[in-house]
């Protein structure tokens, strides 16, 4: 719109000789040209970078930042907006190409959707200035629909600066990704009568509340204080607490065997993936899980907050298999399967 005004005023101007259309053509130019120059220098010396702090579970907020800083050493920035979107990266063995002249329309229009589609999108506004040579952070709360790897991306930054009537936006190319969680489920544990060995005495080499003293690690919130070893403390000059071993030498081993046969479908074997989850996490807590293993893995040992998350990762990104002997070939086959269900 202004560039055609300026066309017309112009146009006005040369016909009619007008000084006062030549005038309003000059500051109306003059216009668009300050606006272009203190749209640049508005943008020139920012630089951003996306700050998550893992783990994100499906179903529960989690923060997005956002970190700013203005390298300008006089001039401060007035008025951007960041548009951030969150996409779950599929898993699994790209499609096969197809000609667009055998393929139907809506399957092409389908699947273009489906390519552009995104799990969130947000926009961050900078609701206040950045001064010269500070810092700022916005966040941005994302709540995850589904498990497995999240690709976080910064897609453009735009500005209305500074009046208003010009809107500059250019794309970003920063992204990130990260792992989630599947979604902890609530269950019930049901005593059931089993032959128990007696306890060998023999100490657990993890960690517990026994009386023997495993290792010193430092102190982390939430840890008490009557675990600090004073005089390791005074002598390192950073506060650490004991680490005891654990009572007793029995635990537990899970493992999760996605049998297609058995998890025939999608929403079941994803309530056994969050319920294999949620159990591994309870285990740990409590001191009582050894090993863990998945599908056809030999077993692996935990015994570290590291091992456990390895384990999670793991459920997290795993796909249900379906082979192609247990697709139904026919109507009748698909009605009989549906009302088994």
């Amino acid at each position: 719109m202004l560039i055609a005004l300026s066309m017309g005023i112009g146009t006005a101007a040369y016909n009619s000789s007008n000084n006062i259309l030549f005038i309003a053509l000059s500051l109306l130019l003059a216009c668009l040209i300050l606006s272009g120059v203190l749209s640049w220098l508005n943008l020139l010396g920012v630089a951003w970078r996306l700050r998550l702090s893992p783990p994100l579970r499906v179903g529960q907020p989690a923060v997005v930042g956002l970190e700013l800083r203005n390298a300008k050493r006089f001039l401060p920035t007035y008025g951007l907006w960041f548009g951030l979107s969150a996409r779950s990266v599929e898993v699994g063995e790209p499609p096969k190409a197809e000609s667009t002249f055998t393929a139907r329309g809506i399957d092409v229009r389908a699947a273009l959707a489906k390519s552009e589609e995104a799990d969130a999108r947000g926009r961050l506004a900078l609701r206040e200035r950045l001064d010269p040579c500070g810092e700022m952070r916005l966040e941005w709360m994302l709540k995850p629909v589904r498990r497995g790897e999240l690709e976080i991306k910064l897609e453009n930054i735009g500005a209305l600066f500074p009046f208003g009537f010009l809107k500059k936006q250019i794309s970003g190319d920063l992204r990130t990704s990260v792992i989630v969680w599947p979604a902890p489920v609530e269950y019930r544990h049901f005593a059931v009568s089993l032959t128990r060995r007696a306890d060998s005495g023999v100490r657990a080499p993890r960690a517990g509340t026994g009386g023997d003293l495993v290792a010193l690690r430092r102190y982390a919130p939430g840890d008490s204080h009557r675990l600090i070893h004073w005089k390791a403390t005074a002598r390192t000059r950073q506060l650490l607490v004991q680490q005891f071993s654990a009572e007793q030498s029995e635990g537990f081993s899970l493992w999760l065997d996605p049998d297609p046969s058995v998890w025939t479908r999608a929403e079941q074997f994803e309530l056994l993936i969050s319920f294999a989850a949620t159990m591994a996490e309870d285990l740990f807590r409590a001191g009582r899980l050894d090993a863990v293993a998945l599908d056809r893995e030999p077993l692996r040992s935990v015994r570290r907050v590291r091992d456990l998350e390895l384990f999670l990762d793991q459920l997290a990104v795993f796909q249900r298999v379906v082979g192609d002997d247990e697709l139904p070939t026919s109507e009748p086959e698909r009605a009989l399967i549906n009302s088994v269900s």
